[in-house]
């Protein structure tokens, strides 16, 4: 896919799947965000820079850590997730945080002002990951800390059929090389690539609960990142969609209805050289 339109279908397929992501995904991706923000070793007084913040999982639990002394930059391509995050930010009186739309290959902010870099479960989905890295380094004090999370390799999540079925009903690949970053030593090896020093990985599994079947398609469909493709499915192709995924999750189906998948997630921290 040309880079121009990748980054053009994140946006707006960000903004399409906003307003549901927060109750969607919150619970399921907890596991994955206590491992990125203890591994980034934040500290009372950091300034945090995070690249595609979402609508603020990390970013306010990353708020509540560095104090009020501290301050964190969330940023997103998706106006309607900075929207969000600005709103909720207001609405709890968080005075330490500041959120603005931008690329995280393209960071419109000076060199050498953060203690901390963060992003978690973004980097999959941008044209060039190692450009985006390359930014978080820039951004980043000598000896400052980076840390990313990605979705681990596609065999260990149990929603990834979710593409091949999306993909077969669009003109294009919706995420192309979505679990590139989530091979072993991948991100570890474009960190390092990148300059980052005393590099860490660490791979998690983890079981996604979802109570219902529709609560799983309203996660992986509605509010993830094929939201904008199948915004413009007639009702028909979406209810083929709907049932194709469902069948391809029956296996993680107990007899409650409950689906429990399997995830795994991927975690790597490294140092800005001093």
């Amino acid at each position: 896919m040309d880079p121009k339109l990748q980054l053009r279908v994140q946006r707006y397929g960000w903004d399409e799947a906003a307003p549901r992501y927060e109750a969607a995904w919150q619970a399921p991706l907890r596991p994955a965000h206590d491992t990125l923000l203890a591994m980034a070793e934040l500290r009372p007084g950091h300034h945090v820079i995070e690249t595609a913040c979402g609508t603020g999982m990390a970013t306010f639990r990353a708020s509540d850590a560095v104090g009020e002394d501290g301050r964190v930059l969330a940023t997103d391509l998706s106006q309607r997730m900075i929207d969000e995050i600005t709103r909720r930010a207001i609405e709890a009186g968080r005075s330490n945080i500041t959120a603005a739309r931008m690329s995280a290959e393209e960071l419109s902010v000076e060199p050498g002002c953060f203690d901390r870099a963060l992003c978690a479960l973004g980097l999959m989905y941008v044209p060039d990951p190692a450009r985006a890295l390359a930014e978080l380094y820039r951004v980043l004090k000598p000896g400052g800390r980076a840390t990313v999370t990605v979705w681990g390799e596609r065999r260990n999540c149990g929603w990834a059929e979710i593409f091949p079925i999306v993909d077969a009903r669009v003109a294009s690949e919706v995420c192309p090389l979505f679990f590139g970053t989530g091979a072993p030593g991948v991100l570890k090896g474009l960190m390092e690539g990148t300059g980052f020093v005393s590099v860490e990985e660490r791979r998690q599994r983890e079981v996604l609960r979802f109570a219902t079947g529709e609560d799983i398609v309203d996660a992986v469909v509605r509010a993830g990142p094929v939201a904008l493709a199948v915004k413009r499915f007639p009702d028909a192709v979406m209810a083929d969609v709907r049932d194709e995924f469902l069948e391809s999750v029956k296996p993680y189906r107990s007899a409650d209805g409950v689906h429990r998948l399997n995830g795994e997630f991927v975690t790597v921290s490294g140092l800005a050289a001093s």
